[in-house]
């Protein structure tokens, strides 16, 4: 009877880790945030996150001629979204406060995203 139990919490120790990895990995995914590029601007215009948690931010370029550069100096990010495609941007954790994104080849083109 010992042999049993000893040999079903064992079993238990070792099954236990292989089912908790894949949820921790789902609860660890980022944050994605839609962004689109329009008619030389950014849709919405406004974006909320959470503070200290890294997200990715999706941008889809609608033009069917122009690329896009998204870019946030103080971040150092800086990436090119060609015409017609999307592509995702990894942020890392922001402090609380308001972070501007351009468009480079369009500084009219703007986009705030807000960390509370």
């Amino acid at each position: 009877m010992k042999r049993l139990v000893v040999s079903s919490l064992l079993a238990l120790a070792v099954a236990a880790p292989s089912v908790a990895v894949p949820l921790a990995r789902a609860a660890d995914k980022p944050t994605e945030v839609a962004l689109t590029a329009a008619n030389q601007k950014f849709d919405p215009a406004e974006v909320k996150v959470k503070a200290g948690q890294p997200f990715v931010l999706v941008v889809t370029n609608n033009d069917p001629k122009k690329a896009i550069e998204v870019e946030n100096k103080d971040l150092r990010i800086e990436k090119v979204v060609p015409a017609g495609k999307t592509v995702s941007i990894r942020v890392r954790a922001l402090k609380p406060g308001a972070y501007v994104f351009i468009d480079d080849f369009n500084h009219a083109a703007q986009v705030k995203i807000v960390a509370e």
